[in-house]
């Protein structure tokens, strides 16, 4: 027998008019938002499958009168999207790979072990949070040149390293997994290390998966950064490519301009609808039912 969790309102508060009223107007209001955030992806769309005279024209029309999908193979040849997009998941892969390492670790360490002052740290990260990031793009950028990375991939590694708000994500996650679970793999024999990567590691993948999306879009929608630090093309990522090489350039046509952007972004919109149950889930995993 199926069981099925209760929603907001039962088939029951539906039988009453002034409840069933509420919730036709909640429905309402989620439509209009829906419509909201649909509204501008399908003009990108549309808009790349119009003619240049078309998209220009005034006044708007939503729908193109002829549909020319022959734009998106000219947009598709005019930049090379795949060497971006290469470098953006490149990026993405180091990010991640630094958040694991580097915040697991130290997020670990401030949960499960017995650190002098580990609540001074706690509240020094969670203070660097009310400070602006645009206040350190200057500081970072001096570090990175006296350290010779720039037109690095490191630097925009290094930096994923000092993430406070992933850094205390962590921290309360591991806050919730039961003290138990240590204790007795210290009694036999395990180390720290060991600990994080066999037993907090694993019962935090739903955490970890919800950091990647993040990471993730971060990283596909950052431009300003890579592009102070980045002086090559070949190393470019996709947003800072879409900067320099779309939007910024005055003759190019409108219609590929859009068509350039669809492509641009649907692939986030997908790994968002593919896996937003992981945001959901690592947002409220608050510890581990026994």
């Amino acid at each position: 027998m199926k069981t099925y969790d209760r929603g907001i309102l039962s088939v029951y508060d539906l039988k009453k008019p002034g409840k069933r009223l509420v919730y036709y107007l909640m429905m309402l209001v989620v439509l209009i938002m829906a419509c909201s955030m649909l509204y501008p992806m399908l003009i990108i769309f549309f808009n790349g499958l119009k003619l240049n005279t078309e998209v220009n024209s005034f006044p708007p029309t939503f729908l193109p009168s002829e549909w020319h999908f022959e734009n998106y193979r000219t947009a598709w040849k005019y930049i090379e999207l795949p060497l971006f997009a290469r470098n953006t998941m490149f990026i993405f892969a180091g990010n991640m790979t630094i958040t694991v390492i580097v915040l697991g670790l130290a997020s670990f360490s401030l949960s499960r072990m017995n650190v002098p002052y580990k609540k001074a740290i706690g509240y020094f990260f969670l203070l660097t949070l009310f400070i602006p990031p645009t206040t350190y793009i200057i500081p970072n950028f001096v570090n990175l040149r006296d350290l010779g990375l720039i037109n690095s991939f490191w630097a925009l590694w290094l930096p994923a390293g000092a993430n406070a708000f992933f850094l205390l994500l962590l921290k309360s996650f591991f806050d919730g997994i039961h003290m138990e679970l240590f204790e007795s793999a210290r009694i036999d024999g395990a180390s720290e290390l060991r600990l994080f990567y066999q037993i907090a590691f694993p019962l935090s993948v739903p955490i970890f998966a919800t950091l990647a999306i993040f990471v993730f879009a971060t990283a596909w929608n950052d431009w300003y950064w890579p592009g102070l630090i980045m002086s090559s093309n070949d190393r470019y990522p996709l947003a800072t490519a879409i900067s320099k090489y779309v939007v910024n350039i005055r003759r190019l046509d409108i219609n590929l301009r859009f068509a350039i952007l669809s492509m641009v972004t649907m692939p986030p919109v997908l790994v968002f609808l593919l896996f937003q149950k992981y945001i959901i889930r690592g947002l409220n995993f608050g510890g581990i039912k026994g």
